[in-house]
């Protein structure tokens, strides 16, 4: 979903690019109460995997790519304020040393996938939990039905921007029947990763996931830490 220089025009691109900034201040405030040592080391592997997640890209058209986003296995993993940081420092490194969505369309990634993919990931993986059992066996569940949704959001809020300040001569229907046509394909892959590798996380540490913290196991009487410990 790399959106590349010159896409969108000046306003837009300084406007979510605001939004960005805002979004990695507040969380670089907020993360410190979900790191410590234990789960830290966690944010470093979970950055190294949705990098390596996002270099698979699909042509969508106009410009533009798909790709896995990794904002809902982020906050999942290692909590929303913590993921926000992880899919801002990924792309921060691809724009500066591999020129993929270039420097002056930063913001807008920053905004379409460590924001609104990752809010809205997190906020169906929350409100998919409210529905299960309140289990950690539930969590694998959760966090792919809220990957499934945060990728075509994004790709859905992409297409409002470009419908405010896009630069490219393409029909704005047309952008949008691409862009959440191909996420939503790509949204069922991402649904998939996002479940096996919390899965796997959990089934062997269970403390260090975030989205467990305060849930039993159906098999182990086990309650998980607590969020801030």
């Amino acid at each position: 979903m790399h959106v590349p220089d010159g896409f969108l025009d000046a306003p837009t691109s300084v406007a979510t690019g605001v939004v960005a900034a805002v979004g990695v201040g507040v969380a670089l405030r907020r993360a410190r109460a979900e790191l410590d040592d234990r789960t830290a080391p966690m944010a470093g592997l979970v950055a190294a995997f949705v990098f390596a997640g996002q270099m698979i890209n699909f042509p969508v058209g106009a410009g533009t790519s798909g790709h896995l986003l990794g904002g809902a296995l982020a906050a999942v993993l290692v909590g929303p304020w913590t993921g926000a940081l992880c899919i801002s420092v990924v792309l921060l490194v691809q724009a500066l040393f591999m020129a993929d969505g270039g420097l002056t369309a930063l913001g807008t990634n920053i905004t379409l996938m460590a924001v609104v993919g990752l809010v809205v990931g997190y906020a169906v993986f929350k409100l998919a939990l409210m529905v299960l059992p309140r289990r950690i066996e539930s969590v694998p569940a959760a966090a792919a039905v809220g990957a499934l949704v945060s990728v075509p959001a994004a790709a859905a809020f992409f297409t409002l921007l470009f419908a405010i300040g896009g630069t490219a001569d393409v029909a704005t229907g047309k952008v949008l029947a691409a862009m959440v046509g191909w996420h939503v394909v790509i949204g069922l892959g991402e649904a998939v990763v996002t479940g096996l590798v919390v899965g796997a996380v959990v089934a062997s540490r269970p403390d260090l996931v975030h989205g467990a913290r305060g849930l039993r196991s159906a098999r182990r009487p086990l309650v998980t830490q607590e969020a801030g410990a």
